[in-house]
């Protein structure tokens, strides 16, 4: 089945809400009902408030691949040299953990909180090619290397509603993996679950939806599907731009989803033949998803 003919992909209009241009779009997340994401290339911190289409930014000390809400009221972001305390009052961030000491080639990528407040998150090779990426847990003042096979580039760490099933991603290997969650947070033994066919692009970040169907964005994919908890394609979410990188829902009802994009890769041309590249992007998905629970950090 091509892109195009895929299920899904003619009846949902999707939306630029936020022109920002990002070189590289990514970590949306709902929380105080505001949008919040980042453009890890350009070191910025971006929150969008829908309500006016009023929106502000700031520069983070190094490349910035996600922001998270805390237990504390403030955020924790996963910035290059290790997790950082971000105070949106003042603008600051503040180191807390460096969980590669070791990898200064690394940096943090993508990450998720569970119901439970336990955060997961990924590292990745910054030149994209090496197999230095881990994906760690961080709990009870400590973070954990999962264990998970080591990846160039990590992606999409989702986590279903009880908690109990991981989701992980291969980009480069364009494969969805899943395991089990025991109570202790350690894992099961992974299992293949989605496989990303060739010219579909690559699996960037996903997300559960209130039904434990799995969002996934696709890098050079031109949209977002829909997987059941089984595996199955359900929906395919047309873009006017080829690099989709995440989608969050937000809204007083988490029934609009938000995606960002990335202009990274693109050349002159398909710049111009995608003016649009790089946006914060909203669409109706036909469901809710799951508030954000704030990281025990």
């Amino acid at each position: 089945m091509s892109i195009s003919s895929m299920p899904g992909g003619a009846d949902m209009t999707v939306a630029s809400v936020l022109s920002v241009a990002a070189m590289l779009g990514e970590g949306p997340v709902w929380t105080d009902n505001r949008l919040w994401f980042v453009d890890i290339k350009s070191r910025k911190l971006h929150c969008f408030d829908p309500s006016d289409a009023s929106s502000r930014d700031w520069n983070a000390p190094d490349q910035v691949g996600w922001v998270l809400p805390s237990k504390r009221g403030d955020m924790i972001a996963g910035v290059k040299t290790g997790l950082h305390r971000f105070d949106p009052a003042t603008g600051q961030f503040a180191l807390l953990h460096d969980p590669e000491p070791g990898q200064p080639g690394n940096r943090l990528n993508d990450a998720a909180t569970d119901s439970t407040g336990r955060l997961w998150l990924g590292s990745m090779d910054d030149g994209e090619a090496q197999k230095t990426g881990r994906l760690y847990r961080c709990d009870a003042g400590a973070c954990r290397d999962t264990g998970l096979p080591p990846v160039a580039i990590t992606n999409g760490p989702a986590i279903s509603a009880d908690a109990r099933t991981l989701y992980h991603t291969d980009t480069l290997g364009k494969t969805i993996w899943r395991a089990a969650i025991d109570s202790d947070g350690t894992l099961g033994t992974p299992e293949r679950h989605i496989v990303i066919e060739e010219g579909a692009g690559y699996p960037d970040g996903s997300v559960i939806d209130a039904e434990g169907c799995l969002w996934v964005a696709l890098y050079d994919g031109w949209g977002v599907r829909r997987y059941d908890p089984l595996g199955a394609l359900m929906r395919f979410v047309r873009f006017p731009v080829a690099n989709v990188t995440k989608i969050a829902f937000g809204g007083g009802d988490l029934g609009t989803a938000y995606a960002t994009t990335a202009r990274k890769g693109l050349d002159q041309a398909a710049l111009e033949a995608q003016p649009l590249a790089g946006n914060l992007f909203s669409f109706d998905p036909g469901v809710a998803g799951l508030p954000v629970v704030p990281a025990k950090i």
